[in-house]
């Protein structure tokens, strides 16, 4: 019993640490460049990149901030709705990261619905699984340069997109 309320307080201890190493929310200057890095323009109190004039589009949001590196700086992704953007998806995301000059950067961008994995590419990036429709998902793994295709998975096992 008191091992396994040690190893429960060393996982939470963990788990606010690794959570706490970037902000749980951007300043309002580096949210706003960070739409901006990623290709948005404010309007009124809305960030858009889609033009999608349908009543169901989502405008661009911030729907994760952390240290998806190891890096002590922030990754953000941004993620905007609507099929005539993004197709049966119906979403995309763009997934930034804070520079060291504290300029952001476009690591990845595309249609679909972003998933951090446990494995790793080059410089300790996560791996990211894009769903959607289907089942056979891209695993992107950065390669020091760009996020390319490494795989495709369907809950966690290979396959083969047709």
């Amino acid at each position: 019993m008191k091992l396994s309320l040690w190893i429960a307080s060393a996982v939470l201890s963990l788990t606010y640490l690794s959570a706490s190493a970037a902000p749980a929310k951007l300043s309002p200057a580096d949210e706003a460049a960070a739409f901006k890095a990623a290709g948005f323009k404010k309007k009124g109190a809305q960030w858009h990149r889609c033009e999608d004039p349908t009543p169901l589009y989502g405008p661009g949001g911030i729907e994760d901030v952390r240290d998806v590196n190891g890096d002590g700086l922030p990754e953000v992704v941004i993620t905007e709705g609507g099929t005539f953007c993004f197709g049966n998806t119906g979403t995309g995301f763009t997934l930034l990261s804070k520079q060291t000059n504290g300029t952001w950067k476009v690591m990845a961008s595309s249609p679909g619905i972003l998933h951090f994995l446990t494995t790793r590419g080059t410089g300790g990036w996560a791996d990211i699984e894009v769903g959607g429709p289907g089942f056979c998902f891209p695993v992107l793994r950065w390669n020091g340069k760009a996020y390319a295709i490494d795989r495709h998975q369907y809950e966690g096992k290979a396959c083969r997109p047709k």
